[in-house]
């Protein structure tokens, strides 16, 4: 079994900060890619951001300089670090993740969500 646990939502005032984690746990051999989703009210999750277990970083037009997305491979947590909160940024973020585990099957994984809200 896999779990994906994360922490670190919650209410903030626009223009303030956030930080997201998220940590894997289980039967694991190997993570691949490590991301972030969100999904606001009324509209389909999109991608926020990601990262491989090389290092690269992927991250939407509307988060790029404001967001950084950040990896600990010794604890299988991924984090996100979000400042200059805008209201817009509003929603329910997940954590995701490509894991391989010890059967060397590989799957996806899903947290189970995380409320941010950001006032204005």
């Amino acid at each position: 079994q896999v779990q994906l646990v994360e922490s670190g939502g919650g209410l903030v005032q626009a223009g303030g900060s956030l930080r997201l984690s998220c940590a894997a746990s289980g039967s694991i051999f190997s993570i691949n890619v490590m991301g972030w989703y969100r999904q606001a009210p009324g509209k389909q999750r999109e991608l926020v951001a990601t990262t491989i277990s090389g290092g690269r970083t992927n991250y939407a037009d509307s988060v790029k300089g404001r967001f950084t997305i950040s990896r600990d491979n010794a604890k299988n947590t991924v984090y996100l670090q979000m400042n200059s909160l805008k209201p817009e940024d509003t929603g329910v973020y997940y954590c995701q993740a490509n894991i391989q585990n010890t059967l060397l099957k590989r799957s996806e994984y899903w947290g189970q969500g995380t409320q941010v809200t950001v006032s204005s």
